[in-house]
């Protein structure tokens, strides 16, 4: 197996070096334009795993392990890293922050004990901490988008203690988070001025904030990942929001002529269909 896959490594480490060198679009590339290329198959690869399709999950892998290879050979051609130094660094990086597996046997001869994922993982953040990181909190990134960000600080923040200790309380802070809420809205509402407006929309703006953080917060607490939850929900409302606008077509309707209620009987007629669970 080894070999098997070492060869295949090697074989596209091959073909990267001959398109480097031989194919014009290749040749262009940076890392600056080869970024956005990157995150898009990124959002590629969610996607795939969203929809648990097993073979655009292989694709979309071998597609980003290709821009791996595109980037280490761009900072070879630019002496600032080889490919084995970029393989040797992760493979170290993983020895050290495992000395449960990996590290040097106390006086009885006994590893690193961890005893759950949550051992491992406070450990993880403890080692990141002595290689000189400044903030339990600063290796996650500024671009990720805001609902994993949110999901990734507050795990972050839990390997430190700073957690809830059950589901209720995380859901009485929901409620309280939607009462503040509510109570930024009426102000809102209550204003005359404009120029006061603007404050008070801001205030709307960062409650909302504050409710859905809590929310996401839920969310781990349930074992569920907001941001896929979120998306099979953006899923499920565009397969029947389709459904909808073909039901119309057939009908000899358009929905820019129909009344609310009219596409609301055919949104019910489709949920019950059940057709996009």
């Amino acid at each position: 197996m080894i070999n098997k896959n070492g060869d295949a490594f090697l074989r596209l480490v091959k073909i990267m070096d001959e398109l480097r060198e031989q194919c014009p679009w290749d040749k262009k590339q940076t890392i600056q334009t080869l970024r956005q290329l990157t995150i898009e198959e990124t959002y590629e690869l969610t996607d795939a795993i969203t929809d648990e399709d097993w073979k655009g999950i292989k694709e979309e892998l071998g597609d980003l392990l290709l821009h791996i290879v595109f980037y280490a050979k761009i900072g070879n051609e630019q002496k600032q890293f080889q490919l084995d130094e970029v393989i040797n660094g992760v493979c170290e990086k993983l020895i050290s922050r495992h000395p449960h597996i990996y590290g040097d046997p106390d006086n009885e001869g006994k590893l690193v004990n961890v005893k759950s994922e949550e051992d491992v993982k406070r450990n993880w953040e403890k080692l990141k901490l002595k290689e000189g990181k400044k903030s339990v909190i600063s290796g996650v990134p500024k671009s990720l988008p805001a609902t994993v960000k949110a999901m990734r600080l507050q795990e972050k923040a839990k390997q430190v203690g700073f957690e809830w200790e059950v589901k209720e309380q995380v859901w009485e802070k929901v409620e309280e988070e939607m009462a503040e809420l509510k109570t930024a809205i009426t102000n809102l509402e209550a204003v005359v001025k404009d120029h006061e407006k603007a404050f008070h929309q801001k205030e709307v703006e960062a409650e909302f904030g504050d409710l859905i953080f809590s929310l996401i917060n839920y969310a781990r607490f349930l074992q569920v990942d907001a941001e896929n939850a979120l998306e099979l929900t953006n899923k499920k409302f565009i397969h029947r929001f389709t459904k909808m606008e073909e039901a119309a077509l057939q009908g000899g309707k358009d929905l820019h002529s129909m009344t609310l209620e009219e596409m609301d009987a055919i949104w019910n007629t489709i949920k019950k269909q059940r057709a996009d669970k």
